[in-house]
């Protein structure tokens, strides 16, 4: 049965090494921590000289791996054999490559750690071969954090950095980097290098380090928005369109959708306590309330289930569906119409 990256990094972290890992799945960031785990950890520094190598997939054949693999070790107890980028081996998706990796399987040499990085796709679940690798090795599904639980992902991994999580820090760096783990933890990981143990991660560390800018983001897109400051809204869009990476507008959506949900929300339930309220929306405390008690008064109910739906609309134009000849710059301008004039 498949494992999930955090059950091995724990088995890992006790010292635990198995003969054989096949990491598959769309989320290169577990991955990668756990084949460098094992990289930096298997082995002592005096043993990795024989006894470590690492691979890279685009320069070899499944051929090659075994080869490797079937090695013995040198003054050590075992071996390691690491393949990065595993899914660009040469005949991994082939019948040759397939039996060859197969037999390897069902004959594992115990004093190897070979570890298959295989990213972005999966196995054939069809095929001998996955189904061998599930029942007589080590396989790991690497999956997509959900969008939902993204904010509490980050949290989570700012305390292990041993920093104070701020709410609204943490929905900043993610509204902006989007979902991708890899670079948020990086960027926390520089952030922790310039901070003292156990110091805040306040919003204003984020924009200073990370580069983002304090007037035109996300939320400052949403704050204009929820008062309706065309102006200001129209503004920020411009500055989006015109720089894409800094501020991708499908992320955008995502935020302000996931936003004006909420405030439909706060007014579908006017008289219930604030706290109550709070968690009802997802947040962790019903001081962050305030905005979008402010957005259910400025805007109605049918106000708010018509932006609802074009927001929705948006989002499928910025991926090419029903798009006709819309650009990014048509797509925000109709929108914010939509929301500030409706």
């Amino acid at each position: 049965m498949a494992q999930t990256p955090q059950t091995i990094l724990e088995e890992l972290k006790k010292g635990v090494f198995r003969p054989f890992y096949f990491l598959q799945g769309d989320e290169p960031y577990f991955i990668d921590q756990i084949t460098d785990y094992i990289e930096n950890h298997a082995l002592e520094p005096s043993e990795r000289g024989f006894n470590q190598l690492v691979m890279y997939g685009k320069d070899n054949t499944v051929g090659n791996v075994i080869v490797q693999a079937r090695r013995y070790p040198m003054m050590a107890q075992k071996q390691v054999v690491i393949v990065r980028e595993a899914q660009d081996l040469d005949d991994l998706n082939r019948e040759a490559g397939q039996t060859l990796l197969l037999n390897y399987v069902q004959n594992q040499v115990p004093s190897t750690v070979l570890v298959m990085a295989h990213k972005y796709k999966k196995l054939d679940g069809r095929k001998q071969l996955a189904g061998a690798i599930d029942k007589k090795a080590t396989l790991v599904n690497s999956e997509k954090i959900p969008d939902y639980k993204l904010v509490e992902w980050v949290a989570g991994f700012v305390k292990s950095q041993n920093l104070i999580a701020n709410s609204a820090a943490i929905q900043l760096l993610t509204e902006h980097i989007g979902n991708d783990l890899s670079r948020i933890a990086n960027e926390i990981e520089k952030i922790k290098i310039m901070l003292p143990e156990g110091a805040e991660l306040k919003p204003e560390i984020i924009h200073e380090k990370v580069g983002i800018s304090k007037e035109f983001n996300g939320f400052e897109f949403q704050k204009a928005l929820a008062t309706r400051n065309l102006t200001k809204s129209i503004q920020i869009a411009q500055y989006f369109v015109a720089n894409p990476k800094a501020q991708n507008i499908i992320p955008t959506l995502a935020l302000l959708f996931g936003f004006f949900v909420k405030v439909l929300l706060v007014q579908m339930t006017k008289g219930l306590p604030d706290d109550q309220l709070a968690k009802l929306i997802g947040l962790k405390s019903s001081f962050m309330l305030k905005d979008y008690q402010s957005a259910a008064r400025i805007f109605s109910g049918s106000q708010l289930i018509n932006i609802i739906h074009q927001i929705r609309l948006a989002d499928g134009y910025s991926k090419g569906i029903d798009s006709g000849d819309r650009e990014i710059d048509s797509i925000y301008k109709d929108l914010i119409f939509q929301i500030v004039k409706g």
